[in-house]
């Protein structure tokens, strides 16, 4: 079952290992990612994050979808981290349950962005993605911790 997801750029950090692993009740974090699978500096890093008790699986977003769908992960309490919006949107797109809330916790600034939170910054593109997810009825939030307050976003 999905408890959470997340979209960070930092993927499995501090913030998400301690403070979310606990407060989701999951007990296997999903890294969905197509990068990191073949990236063994930043696979070695993200294991290094995972928190005790955790299950950790690294696997390219459609094999993390067929994953889902076929009932593989049902035996889990699934926390699942993707790095960007588009990944998101591949993710949620590709799944027979659409999960029920979609966390925005981290994404990158650049010169094509526009800031929606301190940490949460989205291209045209991103925007476009994002209401398209909430078009499929999953409410979409940006929330740093658990503890902080959370900003349901309004497309």
């Amino acid at each position: 079952m999905i408890k959470f997801i997340r979209v960070d750029h930092r993927l499995l950090h501090g913030q998400v290992a301690l403070s979310w692993f606990g407060a989701t009740k999951a007990n296997c974090i999903l890294i969905a990612n197509d990068e990191v699978p073949n990236d063994t500096i930043r696979k070695a890093t993200i294991k290094m994050a995972r928190p005790n008790g955790a299950k950790l699986v690294i696997m390219p977003i459609d094999k993390s979808i067929d994953q889902i769908n076929g009932g593989i992960t049902d035996k889990y309490d699934l926390m699942i981290i993707v790095e960007t919006i588009n990944d998101a949107y591949r993710l949620i797109s590709g799944l027979d349950n659409k999960p029920i809330e979609l966390n925005l916790g981290g994404t990158k600034a650049t010169e094509d962005t526009e800031s929606l939170s301190t940490a949460v910054n989205v291209t045209t593109k991103d925007k476009e993605y994002l209401k398209a997810i909430s078009k499929m009825g999953v409410k979409i939030y940006i929330q740093q911790v658990p503890t902080s307050a959370s900003k349901t976003l309004e497309l």
